[in-house]
C-alpha cells in the first residue's frame, strides 16, 4: 500500500514537470496553428501532400505549425514548414504503435500524458486544422469543438480539412444529433470545411488579422 501512494505521488510531480516544461519551451511562441490527422497517410496520399503545403505556406508568413510530431499528416505538416520561416513544432506522445518522432522539429517535445500534450495543443494554437484521420484525430476535433462551445478556451477557427471525407460525419450531426436536440444549429457555425490550402491561409490570416485590431484597439481606450 505504501508502495502504491508512493507511485501516485510521484505521478503528479511527473505530471507537474510535463506541464512546467511544455509551457516553458512554448512560451513566446506567437501566432500558431495546429494541426492534426493521420498517422497512416502516406507521403503519395494527396492529404499528406496538402498538409506539407498549407504549413509551407503558414511558415512563409512566419506563423508556426504545431503537431503531434509524429508520421504520417503530422510529418507532412511539419516537413512543409521545417526551416522556412515560421517554427516546425512537434509534441511527442509515447504510444505502443504509429508513433515515432519525424525529423522534421525545430521543437521537439515528448510527452507521457495525452491530457497535458492536449493542453499544449490548445494553448498555443490560433487555430486548429483536422485533415483526415482516425480515432486520435476525431478525439481532438471534438475535444476543440467542445472547449470553444462550453466557453472553456476562446473562439478561433477549428477548420476540417477534405469535404469529401467529413461530409458524412457533419450530416450525421445535423440529421440525427441535431434532431434528436442534442445540438443547436448554432453550433455548426464553429466548424469550417475546405478543399484547399489557400482557403485554410485565407481563414487564419482574416482571423489573426481581426485579433490584432482588437488587441490595437483595446490598448487605445481611454
Amino acid at each position: 500500500m505504501d508502495d502504491f501512494k508512493t507511485t501516485e505521488a510521484w505521478r503528479v510531480f511527473r505530471i507537474q514537470a510535463e506541464l512546467i516544461d511544455g509551457i516553458e519551451v512554448l512560451r513566446g511562441l506567437g501566432v500558431a496553428v495546429t494541426i492534426f490527422g493521420s498517422a497512416r497517410s502516406k507521403p503519395d496520399s494527396k492529404y499528406y501532400k496538402d498538409a506539407a503545403k498549407l504549413s509551407r505556406k503558414l511558415s512563409k508568413k512566419g506563423i508556426a505549425v504545431i503537431t503531434g510530431g509524429g508520421p504520417g499528416i503530422m510529418e507532412a505538416a511539419n516537413k512543409g514548414c521545417y526551416k522556412r520561416g515560421g517554427r516546425s513544432i512537434g509534441l511527442n506522445i509515447s504510444l505502443p504503435f504509429e508513433q515515432a518522432p519525424n525529423k522534421y522539429q525545430d521543437i521537439s517535445l515528448s510527452f507521457r500524458y495525452f491530457f497535458v500534450r492536449k493542453l499544449m495543443f490548445a494553448k498555443h494554437a490560433d487555430s486548429i486544422v483536422i485533415f483526415p484521420g482516425g480515432f486520435g484525430t476525431m478525439d481532438e476535433f471534438f475535444e476543440a469543438l467542445t472547449l470553444v462551445q462550453t466557453e472553456k478556451i476562446r473562439p478561433f477557427p477549428i477548420i476540417l480539412y477534405g469535404s469529401q471525407y467529413w461530409n458524412g460525419l457533419l450530416d450525421w450531426c445535423r440529421n440525427t444529433v441535431l434532431a434528436e436536440g442534442c445540438l443547436s444549429e448554432s453550433d455548426f457555425d464553429l466548424i469550417q470545411v475546405v478543399d484547399s490550402p489557400n482557403e485554410v491561409v485565407d481563414i487564419i490570416t482574416e482571423f489573426i488579422a481581426d485579433k490584432q485590431e482588437v488587441g490595437r484597439k483595446k490598448c487605445n481606450l481611454k
